[in-house]
């Protein structure tokens, strides 16, 4: 069952109860997937490449309700294609979120690798995640939510989750919408203190040098709070289990923590915002 299905229009969607979010509405890493995932199903017919960066801005909180979207082509052509994607309420003129997709053609470069010059290669070994203990935390309002859409488990300072539905039907094959729902969490995992402030998101940003070879995606995260000016950022490693494959970061809003939160709060993974 995909997370998001076409409600018989174009650019139209039924959020599943798996895009909700722990308070109202839907999570932010969902509807920066849903966003992605449909610039990614149309990357082959319009021969865009490979999506290798998305940045998404959550402009105020989305509705459980059907959804329309709008794509936007900024620069299509040659080897960068850029694309925008916004999406809102289906009867309702105010945006909710907007994301900034990269997609690129490959192409085989010669450079001569030095010693100790960045080149990024794999671990020698594949790490096996489920050989760590799994980690879950319910929503507050009790119900599904994105993190049971996931399997999430934690260990050797790395968060892994492993998404077991699709955003969208026809997005390809561990396409980059399926690592942003991972990605949002990142700020959340390595928050400094629990239960006492929330720390929403209002964007997002993922980069690749390399696709995922397997579902599994790790973050290994840092976050960095200023709570006397109410705010922070949060960044991380992103990982698959031959090694590195990425970045993510995101801005952090600190706010007092919704009594709510506190009374169904469990650990280690915290919700993001």
């Amino acid at each position: 069952m995909a997370i998001f299905e076409p409600s018989g229009h174009p650019h139209r969607w039924n959020p599943s109860a798996l895009a909700a979010g722990p308070f109202a509405g839907l999570q932010g890493g969902a509807v920066a997937s849903l966003l992605t995932a449909e610039i990614e199903a149309q990357a082959g017919e319009r021969k865009w490449g490979t999506a290798i960066s998305a940045s998404a801005w959550f402009l105020r909180p989305t509705p459980m309700t059907d959804l329309r979207t709008q794509l936007s082509v900024v620069s299509e052509g040659g080897r960068v294609s850029v694309i925008d994607n916004t999406l809102w309420p289906a009867n309702d003129d105010q945006p909710c979120a907007t994301v900034r997709v990269t997609l690129s053609r490959e192409r085989a470069v010669e450079i001569p690798v030095l010693p100790d010059s960045g080149f990024a290669d794999p671990v020698s070994a594949a790490i096996d995640p489920l050989r760590f203990p799994v980690r879950t935390r319910r929503a507050a309002h009790g119900k599904p939510w994105f993190m049971d859409a996931m399997e999430a488990r934690e260990g050797d300072g790395v968060a892994w989750f492993r998404l077991d539905h699709a955003i969208i039907d026809g997005a390809g094959c561990l396409p980059l919408s399926s690592l942003l729902g991972p990605a949002d969490w990142t700020h959340g995992i390595a928050r400094p203190v629990q239960n006492v402030v929330a720390d929403p998101n209002p964007n997002l940003t993922v980069q690749l040098f390399r696709p995922p070879s397997s579902p599994w995606v790790g973050v290994r995260a840092e976050t960095r709070w200023r709570p006397a000016a109410g705010l922070g950022a949060g960044s991380g490693v992103l990982l698959d289990v031959m090694g590195e494959i990425g970045r993510v970061s995101m801005s952090v809003i600190l706010v007092p923590f919704p009594k709510v939160a506190a009374e169904g709060a469990s650990k280690p993974i915290p919700a993001s915002g």
